[in-house]
């Protein structure tokens, strides 16, 4: 039994050995990144450590069968305890050898990693070989072969343990608890391994981006675990999403016309030209939170508060369900996406602007702070994209804080938050992810709950909460020297479930707080309500279009002060749309059934066409990238 689990570890450490071997080779293939980026050997170094997690889970899913029928053979027939095994890992090291050296192979012309993208023009061998380089193509082979080999060899000669010494008599009747025992611990190790330990949220390719560089990030994601992840996520949209409404250039020139202004002038809401702004993005909150915006009084009283000085959206929408199509949607613009969202697809983050990039090209400081992890739906690693400065999640912040089970809650985060954005220079643009108003709502009990009949009393109370820390932020805010100059935007990445019971397919589901507070804020807008109807997409473009700059790139973001800004908002659903105009609104599955539809019959078709032409091109145009 001994020989068995010292074997199961022996062979953990050679699948991390192989894969370190092949992270140094694409290292050394791309060294001349390293140099023009001018990244610190020693943060190299680094990412060695740091790509040890999804190292060690993608060595877990490979071991989990070798795993099992290991001790299934030892406890039937030993005889054949190890031969199968030893082609098993033949294949695994040929496959993920092949994996390895055909990332290498397409980093240089795509600087991504290996994809299902990458794996369609398998289907066209013909142009592959006539576009690759020959020579680097036969090196490439050459250096799989070579190391196919030795790593085979190498199995063989430290690993493979000697057969006769496992059939030895004494070993014949392995004890059945220790036997039972020893699998169901390996299993749950492995299992452990898989997830990425005991952590609340499994592991992605986002928990090993740890760098500000964007080959540093990439060398550490192990290329067989992104393949298999980007394949699935790739094909669950291709089986389970289609949107063909009508011919695909209706559906481009109807949306490009709902994008077309007659002018580009805006109304200026500012007093000052180069603000700070602080977006406060409001973990879950909906706008049943919210007493002005048909909520119940008394469970947000310090937004309310705020609502008397600043500018309150009545009629803001959140494209889609979840925090990872929110980043997107805050920070590039870009409408939720049915099945899937962009950080699933980093190979897609080229296609995407970036408002945090816009704002560094003018000067600004930028960061992003949260007190939980940002491993969840792979945000960490579209946030690298968008080279934010600084970065700060909850394993960075040593302050001492009491933990929940996602993370530092908002009552210490937030003032804390104060103190940081007090080390910047200015301007600078940042941004707060609250996180203590999501399940399980393990908040600090510091207050007295709101007595509440219904199911959604811990959610209510958790925005109740999240509502104290707001308090305690802006009374810390106001002392700070910068406060005159900041803009502050408090706005939900996403609505929940409330005690409405709101319909999912439904507007009302959708609804978002949104409140632009602070000094730069013009005085004849303090205490005043934008009521047109648009979407948290529409953020990028309207802070850019406040700024003076340019924002042409993010094709799906409006400026919603615009002169000649068109209303209407969008969202998601994973077999159909919804979509609001000041004409009405439709709810649609693919069913071929409106779930709602409020348009005028003189206008329906039109309006209709327009949604539809909208979700069409959206998802058209996402899958081509």
């Amino acid at each position: 039994m001994k020989k068995l689990l010292f074997t199961l570890l022996k062979m953990m450490a050679f699948l991390l050995v192989l894969f370190a071997s092949m992270r140094i080779v694409f290292v050394m293939k791309y060294w001349s990144l390293v140099t023009v980026d001018e990244i610190p050997f020693g943060e190299i170094m680094k990412g060695f450590w740091s790509a040890l997690p999804l190292d060690i889970a993608t060595a877990s899913f490979m071991l989990a069968l070798p795993a099992i029928y290991m001790f299934v053979s030892y406890a039937v027939d030993k005889e054949t305890l190890f031969a199968p095994l030893r082609w098993y890992f033949y294949l695994m090291v040929a496959v993920y050898n092949l994996a390895a050296f055909g990332d290498i192979g397409i980093y240089g012309e795509w600087r991504t990693k290996l994809s299902y993208r990458a794996l369609l023009y398998l289907q066209n061998p013909s142009e592959v070989i006539n576009t690759a380089e020959t020579e680097h193509t036969l090196l490439l082979i050459v250096l799989w072969s070579v190391f196919t080999v030795f790593f085979c060899w190498l199995y063989t000669k430290l690993v493979e343990p000697d057969f006769t010494e496992l059939e030895e008599k004494e070993d014949y009747k392995p004890n059945v608890y220790v036997l039972s025992g020893s699998f169901v611990l390996v299993l749950g190790m492995l299992f452990l391994g898989m997830r990425g330990g005991l952590n609340e949220i499994p592991i992605t390719s986002s928990k090993v981006y740890y760098s500000s560089h964007k080959f540093a990030n990439e060398m550490c994601v192990n290329p067989a675990y992104y393949l298999v992840e980007n394949i699935l996520n790739s094909k669950k949209v291709e089986t389970r999403a289609h949107f063909n409404y009508m011919d695909m250039e209706s559906a481009k020139r109807r949306t490009e016309g709902l994008h077309e202004f007659a002018c580009d002038s805006t109304v200026n809401i500012l007093k000052i030209e180069r603000p700070n702004i602080v977006v406060v993005l409001l973990e879950s909150w909906s706008a049943d939170l919210i007493e002005s915006l048909g909520g119940e009084p008394g469970i947000t009283p310090n937004f309310r508060e705020l609502e008397k000085e600043g500018l309150l959206f009545t009629n803001i929408y959140a494209s889609a369900n979840r925090s990872q199509h929110a980043m997107s949607s805050l920070f590039g613009g870009l409408p939720g996406m049915p099945v899937t969202t962009i950080t699933n697809h980093p190979d897609k983050y080229y296609a995407v602007p970036s408002l945090v990039k816009k704002m560094d090209s003018v000067g600004y400081h930028t960061s992003f702070y949260f007190g939980g992890e940002l491993n969840y739906g792979n945000i960490l690693s579209y946030l690298r994209y968008n080279e934010f400065d600084e970065i700060v999640e909850g394993k960075d912040i040593n302050e001492g804080f009491f933990k929940g089970k996602l993370g530092y809650h908002d009552t210490d985060v937030m003032p804390w938050y104060v103190e940081q954005l007090s080390r910047y220079e200015q301007p600078f643009f940042s941004t707060l992810f609250t996180q203590s108003s999501h399940s399980p709502y393990d908040y600090p009990k510091i207050f007295e709950e709101i007595e509440w009949p219904a199911i959604e009393k811990q959610y209510v109370n958790s925005g109740y909460y999240t509502d104290i820390a707001i308090g305690m932020f802006m009374e810390k805010a106001k002392q700070q020297e910068w406060y005159d100059s900041t803009l502050f935007v408090f706005v939900a990445d996403h609505s929940h479930a409330t005690y409405k019971n709101h319909r999912m397919e439904s507007f009302d589901h959708h609804k978002i707080p949104m409140l632009i507070y602070g000094e730069p804020l013009q005085d004849s807008l303090r205490g005043m309500t934008f009521d047109k109807i648009c979407g948290n997409t529409d953020l990028p473009a309207t802070i850019l279009a406040q700024l003076g700059m340019k924002h042409d790139e993010f094709i799906w973001s409006k400026d919603v002060f615009g002169k000649c800004y068109k209303p209407f908002a969008f969202f998601e659903l994973n077999n159909g749309l919804g979509w609001k105009t000041p004409e009405g609104e439709f709810v649609y599955s693919n069913t071929g059934i409106y779930i709602k539809n409020t348009l005028p019959e003189a206008v329906r078709d039109s309006v209709v066409k327009d949604g539809k032409a909208y979700m069409q091109y959206h998802f058209d145009l996402f899958n081509s990238y």
